[in-house]
């Protein structure tokens, strides 16, 4: 008798399978420009469905993916399987009417009136049109187009900025994996603080976490690799190389032989029993190969606290993947299938107007009420300074981060690199801040958020308790970079 799928429900109007079958494949499939058939390759999606993996993630950039789905969906009438799906704009500026258009064609392919999981990437956390697309989908979600709003790839920091600013979301899918534990601290930690389940990916790192790597000598990064082996081989890299990475599948394999089940069973099943994971995505290369019956295995046991125990020991010997969840998309190491953010994206637009003056200075203007009402600049550049006015959580006629000060901190921080790069400077060239904060007991966890985004940076830093215009200001940031 084969184990029953455990479930999770991520809202009360969408219950999933705790194990996702990902079709990010299908864009490895297609790489060489020959499309795959989505009528035939839905079939392939019903000995996944049969056995109680009910749950399909995909995306508008993972080829026909949608497509594929939106097939299998109509053949089974659509009852008992949850499409989850993402929307990754390109970088530039986003509308309203944009972000409408990408609903409405996701809906057209996945051949529903009704999307169960939106889940939304943001390129650039300096340009606060993140926050626009996602009060959009909101508004969406309200008109019922949209059944649950999920996000893909954000950090703890962004995450936190969301969630107190009112979007309300039940997901963030993000990589977590034993080689990659960035989940495992504050991004859990948050997640368990507001309800929102983890999705995690990269769990098998692209396959590499199974027997058939065990003993193998470490493989060439050539066109031989899929590009999902590419991506976590850089990952393999940044954790301490392929020696190290050997020590680990030997102690999988010991827990493995213990269970009679497989070392992909042993690596997704601890990041399933992690509290904070809704699910883990495990890929499927839909009529070429296909993982049911050991991915039902995944149910028929559990490790022992002294299993964990080993496992942990050896993730002791490896380096932690720097940064937070998602950086890997947004700065180096761009640990992605090519190494960089070629494949994805060409360039970011700034994220702020300027405006050149007479007198040889640039201005940046941000765009709230207080700009135009009080006369001010965000931001002036005059040679090689750059000089930022005080700044507050303000987004257009919006205050973002509700009474959480660490989320405000964040976002007023965002502003500040969104002048920068404006006028041609970035965060690692600010020489001063000045923070001044409303309640002195929030001192502290501002000043680790100013620790975070400057750590490595120090600038000459000073903070005082000041009384700020505006009583849903919980702290107001200048700035002073210079340019070499």
């Amino acid at each position: 008798m084969n184990p029953t799928v455990e479930t999770c429900k991520l809202s009360p109007t969408l219950e999933i399978s705790r194990v996702l079958t990902g079709l990010w494949q299908i864009a490895d499939m297609e790489r060489d420009g020959n499309l795959v058939n989505p009528k035939d390759t839905a079939a392939y999606m019903q000995a996944y469905h049969e056995q109680g993996f009910t749950t399909f993630d995909m995306a508008d950039h993972y080829g026909s993916a949608e497509l594929i789905a939106g097939e299998f969906k109509k053949s089974i009438g659509g009852n008992n399987v949850q499409l989850l799906t993402k929307w990754v704009p390109n970088p530039e500026h986003i509308n309203k009417q944009d972000v409408r258009e990408a609903v409405h064609l996701a809906l057209s392919r996945l051949q529903s009136d009704k999307i169960d999981l939106l889940q939304f990437h943001a390129w650039n956390y300096a340009d606060p049109n993140w926050l626009d697309g996602l009060y959009w989908l909101q508004e969406l979600k309200q008109e019922g187009l949209i059944a649950n709003l999920g996000v893909t790839n954000f950090d703890t920091a962004h995450l936190r900025i969301a969630l107190t600013s009112g979007i309300e979301l039940v997901s963030n899918q993000i990589s977590y994996s034993l080689i990659d534990q960035r989940a495992g601290a504050g991004m859990s930690q948050l997640c368990a603080e507001f309800g929102v389940k983890i999705l995690a990916f990269g769990t098998l790192a692209g396959g590499f976490l199974s027997q058939r790597w065990l003993g193998e000598p470490e493989p060439k990064m050539d066109e031989s690799l899929t590009w999902s082996q590419m991506k976590y081989k850089r990952f393999i890299d940044e954790a301490g190389g392929w020696t190290k990475f050997q020590n680990l599948l030997t102690v999988l394999n010991d827990v493995a032989k213990k269970h009679s089940v497989s070392i992909s069973n042993v690596a997704s099943k601890y990041i399933l029993s992690q509290q904070a994971v809704g699910g883990v995505i495990i890929g499927a290369r839909l009529g070429k190969s296909e993982h049911v019956k050991d991915n039902l295995k995944l149910f028929g046991f559990e490790l022992t606290d002294s299993e964990k125990a080993s496992i942990q020991n050896v993730l002791q010997t490896l380096q932690p993947i720097p940064g937070d969840c998602g950086d890997e998309y947004r700065k180096p190491p761009f640990l992605t299938a090519t190494g960089d953010l070629s494949h994805h994206i060409e360039t970011l637009p700034i994220p702020f107007p300027t405006v050149e003056g007479k007198d040889g200075r640039t201005k940046a203007l941000s765009g709230t009420v207080w700009e135009d009402m009080a006369g001010f600049s965000r931001a002036v550049r005059k040679g090689n300074r750059i000089l930022i006015s005080g700044t507050t959580a303000t987004h257009g006629d919006r205050a973002i981060g509700g009474d959480d000060p660490t989320a405000q901190a964040h976002f007023v921080m965002d502003k500040i690199e969104g002048a920068l790069q404006s006028l041609g400077g970035s965060m690692q060239q600010v020489i001063r801040t000045r923070i001044f904060i409303k309640h002195l007991d929030q001192w502290e966890p501002i000043a680790r958020a100013h620790g975070e985004r400057f750590k490595g940076i120090q600038p000459a830093n000073t903070m005082v308790k000041a009384e700020l215009i505006g009583d849903e200001y919980l702290v107001e940031m200048e700035a002073e970079a210079e340019l070499s």
